[in-house]
């Protein structure tokens, strides 16, 4: 991986030298507004830390300011332990708003759609999460379900940003009753040409019908694992993470989930978590384990993965954040 340095030399510099030239624009029509002003000298002076290779670099202690709150905010010049005493309450308001804003953006707990179950676990490993869980019905029709699932790169405050634009992306879109591999490269290009940063999300955006039809789109996330009794298939990637380049080309897999089936979604955290002997929970547990849970309750899944999980893990702190999401077709009941 380059060095931060060479990260924001390369990524950064050039798009900060763009909002340069719009600031200046927009000083030239208000000379007298102090924080344009201000805002200015600020960029021309993280622009020259840059040029002189001293950027991300904290001006008291020297060591290097945390790289998630670089890429949130590239003006940064000290690092979280020489923060003043004002400057350290308003961070930490800044969090607590975050982490508001995200558990309102989760799924309703008992979210009821025609046909279908769900049940999910939302986990940050911080104070808030790059992670992506959402369900909704565009425009409160009942017949169509859309869900988003998955995960921002990066950590903080930063990638939480940027997952709660890519919240309000898809919802924007889905309105707009698209074809879904559409959706997904509008959603693409949008996130790629705002993102200051060049992080990119790994996502599975998926459109639901009532009567159990299926159409997934796999921007290079963890492939989502279909359980039909005690068989297990996985639906592969159908296109690169989003935000990777402009133009994406996305393909849709279209599936029918019977009354019974299962489909799981998961984050990289549930897979790649690891315990005190440097061992992975893997990918291929995972798939052994819920194929021995064909036919349970979709709230069942959800507890049975994070109980083995937290087995496997012992008295390691987990290292990433926690998100399952479980789409079940409920089995009717006998007469």
């Amino acid at each position: 991986m380059a060095k931060t340095s060479d990260y924001f030399e390369t990524y950064m510099y050039p798009e900060l030298v763009e909002r340069r030239e719009k600031l200046q624009d927009a000083t030239r029509s208000r000379p007298a507004d102090p924080g344009l002003t201000r805002l200015l000298a600020e960029v021309d002076a993280a622009l020259s830390r840059i040029e002189e290779g001293s950027f991300g670099r904290c001006e008291t202690c020297h060591d290097p300011i945390e790289e998630d709150r670089l890429r949130a905010d590239p003006l940064l010049r000290f690092c979280l332990d020489h923060l003043s005493p004002s400057q350290q309450k308003d961070l930490e308001e800044d969090l607590e708003a975050a982490a508001r804003v995200q558990r309102a953006l989760v799924p309703a707990p008992k979210l009821e759609v025609p046909g279908w179950h769900f049940a999910f676990h939302y986990e940050p490993a911080g104070v808030v999460s790059g992670d992506c869980c959402d369900l909704f019905t565009p425009d409160g029709r009942k017949d169509e379900i859309f869900f988003v699932f998955g995960d921002v790169s990066g950590k903080g405050v930063s990638a939480a940003m940027l997952m709660s634009n890519l919240h309000a992306t898809f919802r924007s879109l889905a309105a707009a009753g698209l074809p879904l591999p559409t959706l997904v490269e509008q959603a693409n290009r949008i996130f790629r040409s705002t993102s200051l940063s060049r992080t990119f999300a790994t996502l599975v955006v998926g459109r639901l019908s009532t009567c159990g039809k299926a159409e997934i789109c796999n921007a290079g996330h963890c492939p989502p694992i279909l359980v039909r009794g005690s068989e297990v298939e996985t639906i592969a990637p159908t296109g690169l993470p989003i935000g990777t380049f402009y133009s994406c080309h996305y393909e849709a897999t279209r599936v029918t989930l019977e009354p019974g089936d299962t489909l799981l979604l998961y984050t990289d955290g549930i897979t790649e978590a690891r315990n005190a002997e440097g061992e992975e929970f893997g990918a291929g547990r995972l798939e052994e384990m819920v194929g021995q849970l064909g036919g349970s309750p979709a709230p069942e899944f959800v507890s049975r993965v994070l109980d083995s999980v937290r087995d496997h893990l012992g008295r390691i702190p987990k290292a990433d954040d926690l998100s399952l999401f479980v789409l079940q077709r409920p089995v009717e009941p006998a007469n």
